[in-house]
C-alpha cells in the first residue's frame, strides 16, 4: 500500500509540474498565437446577395467563376449570407446609398479582423495552424495574399502563382534559388509549397529530417554507423534554399567538416623521409612534397569517407581489425 501511495502521489506531482510548466509557457510567451478579433457593423442588418448585386453587378461574372460563388448554401457551414458572409450585413451601407464605412472592407482591415472573417469556415486541415503561423504573427493578413474578386483567379484565390508570390517578399530566399547549386524551382519541377506550408510551418508534423526523406529516402537508413547532425538535423549542413557550395552545403569541404571534427591525423604527417629514428612516428614518405598530407587530406573529406549520411561500414577502419569507433 505505501508503494502505491507513494506512485499516486508521484503521479500527481508531474501532472502538476506538467501544469506549472505549461503555464509559465504562456506567461513567458513560449507559447505565441495570432488572437483574432472579428469586425461587427453596429446595428445593421442582412439584406440578401441580390441586393449586393443590384449596384455591384460588375462582380457579379467574377464571383460566378470564384470557388466561393460556385458553393452551396449546405456547403458555407455557417457562412450562408453569400457578399455578406465576409463584408458583413449591409443595411446600413444599403440605406446609406453606398456609404463604405457601413459596410466591411476586408482589404482595409486589420489583419486580426480579415483573419477572423476567413476563419469562420477555414479551420480545419493545413489552415488549423494559420494562429501560430510566422505570416499570422508577422501581422500577415489574408488579403495579402489571396484575392476574393480576381477576374481570373488563380488556384486558392492567390494574387501571384507560387513562387513569384512567395518572392515578392522573400527576396533573399530568391537570390538563394538562383545559386549554382539550389533545388528545382525556377526550372518549374518544385515550387515553395512542396515543404512550406503558407499558413503553419513546414508540410509536415514530425521532424525537419522526415520532409527532407520524403524525396530523399535514400539517406533514411538506419545505418550502423550514423552521423549525428544527419539524425539531427538536415539543415545543419545543407541549405535548402540555396547555395554557393555543392550539394547545398552550407560550406565547402573541408571547412564544413571542420567545424564539428578536429584535424585528420593524417594533416599533422609530414611529407618527408624520416632521417632518424626520433622523428619517424611523424614523418613518412609523401611523393607530393613536404604539404602532400595536408594536400591529401585535408582538401576533400568526402574521397575517403565518401557515404557521410551514414554507413554499415565503420569510419576508420585499423590493420589487426580494430575500429576507432
Amino acid at each position: 500500500m505505501l508503494f502505491k501511495s507513494t506512485g499516486i502521489k508521484t503521479g500527481r506531482l508531474v501532472s502538476v509540474l506538467l501544469l506549472v510548466m505549461f503555464l509559465a509557457a504562456c506567461a513567458t510567451g513560449a507559447i505565441r498565437e495570432k488572437m483574432l478579433s472579428m469586425p461587427q457593423v453596429d446595428g445593421a442588418s442582412y439584406v440578401g446577395q441580390d441586393t449586393c448585386l443590384e449596384c455591384h453587378d460588375d462582380m457579379a461574372e467574377n464571383f460566378s467563376r470564384n470557388v466561393h460563388g460556385r458553393l452551396a448554401d449546405f456547403e458555407m457551414l455557417g457562412a450562408e449570407k453569400g457578399c455578406e458572409s465576409c463584408h458583413g450585413p449591409g443595411s446600413l451601407h444599403v440605406d446609406g446609398e453606398g456609404d463604405t464605412d457601413m459596410i466591411l472592407r476586408p482589404a482595409e482591415l486589420a489583419a486580426e479582423e480579415v483573419g477572423a472573417i476567413c476563419a469562420k469556415c477555414h479551420t480545419d486541415g493545413s489552415l488549423m495552424d494559420w494562429t501560430h503561423s510566422e505570416h499570422a504573427l508577422a501581422d500577415l493578413s489574408c488579403t495579402d495574399c489571396h484575392s476574393m474578386h480576381a477576374e481570373e483567379p488563380l488556384k486558392a484565390n492567390l494574387k501571384q502563382e507560387d513562387p513569384e508570390l512567395c518572392y515578392s517578399c522573400h527576396q533573399e530566399m530568391q537570390a538563394k534559388a538562383n545559386f549554382p547549386s539550389h533545388h528545382p524551382i525556377k526550372e518549374g519541377k518544385m515550387s515553395c509549397g512542396d515543404c512550406h506550408n503558407p499558413h503553419g510551418e513546414l508540410t509536415t508534423h514530425e521532424r525537419t529530417n522526415d520532409l527532407c526523406l520524403d524525396c530523399h529516402t535514400r539517406y533514411q537508413g538506419p545505418f550502423v554507423f550514423g552521423h549525428a547532425p544527419v539524425e539531427d538535423d538536415c539543415t545543419i549542413c545543407h541549405d535548402p534554399h540555396g547555395s554557393v557550395a555543392n550539394n547545398l552545403l552550407v560550406q565547402n569541404e573541408p571547412f564544413l567538416c571542420l567545424q564539428c571534427h578536429e584535424g585528420h591525423f593524417h594533416l599533422l604527417r609530414l611529407g618527408n623521409e624520416a632521417n632518424d629514428e626520433s622523428d619517424a612516428t611523424t614523418t613518412a614518405a609523401n611523393p607530393h612534397g613536404t604539404e602532400g598530407f595536408q594536400m591529401s587530406f585535408g582538401t576533400k573529406c568526402t574521397t575517403c569517407h565518401a557515404v557521410v549520411h551514414g554507413s554499415d561500414s565503420p569510419s576508420q577502419p585499423l590493420t589487426g581489425g580494430g575500429l576507432t569507433r
